[in-house]
């Protein structure tokens, strides 16, 4: 046997091939991840520079709802990993399970204007302070996402193979992650 008959054919995608999901999607997710966490870098900075601005926008945030949230976003996520495990044996199941993320994921878009209306009718808005400013982007650029997510969702939900829920399941997870690391960095973390 020569060293060329144990090599794999090259495709190019590298150590992404060995990731569930289609390449594509990790590329995406990996350049997500560091828009996010630019931002959160902005945040904790301009925190650090104007605390008491940041302690007075916090504590006008419902840190109980936005914790309900958060349980709502990661059951959803939970839902997105029973949909992989089902697709193995049963595509009506992955669907199922796909459609309760999609509830879910939309119950948590639903929970979030309810908190925006109420920052709005406090009068605060996105020229309000440093604070508000950077809590509407960072956390309407993760909503944007979560609606993203919920379209990629339906739309591998429809043949249900298993490349394509893979994929749609790592950007929600991602969605996922990314909320839990920000719900604690805007609501609860005081400096």
């Amino acid at each position: 046997m020569s060293a060329t008959d144990c090599e794999q054919p090259e495709t190019g995608w590298g150590i992404l091939e060995d990731l569930p999901g289609h390449p594509m999607i990790w590329v995406l997710i990996f350049s997500e991840l560091v828009a996010f966490g630019l931002f959160l870098g902005a945040f904790m900075v301009a925190r650090a520079i104007h605390p008491a601005v940041f302690a007075a926008g916090q504590a006008t945030l419902n840190s109980r709802l936005a914790g309900f949230n958060t349980l709502v976003l990661v059951t959803s996520g939970w839902a997105a990993a029973r949909g992989t495990a089902a697709r193995d044996s049963h595509r009506r199941t992955a669907r199922g399970w796909l459609f309760g993320a999609m509830a879910l994921g939309s119950l948590f878009i639903g929970i979030k204007l309810f908190e925006y209306a109420g920052e709005i009718a406090l009068g605060n808005g996105l020229e309000t302070s440093p604070f508000f400013t950077l809590y509407f982007l960072l956390t309407g650029f993760h909503l944007l996402h979560v609606g993203l997510g919920i379209v990629i969702l339906a739309v591998v939900s429809r043949s249900a193979s298993l490349t394509g829920v893979e994929t749609g399941a790592a950007l929600w997870h991602m969605v996922d992650l990314l909320w839990i690391v920000m719900f604690p960095i805007i609501y609860l973390v005081q400096q």
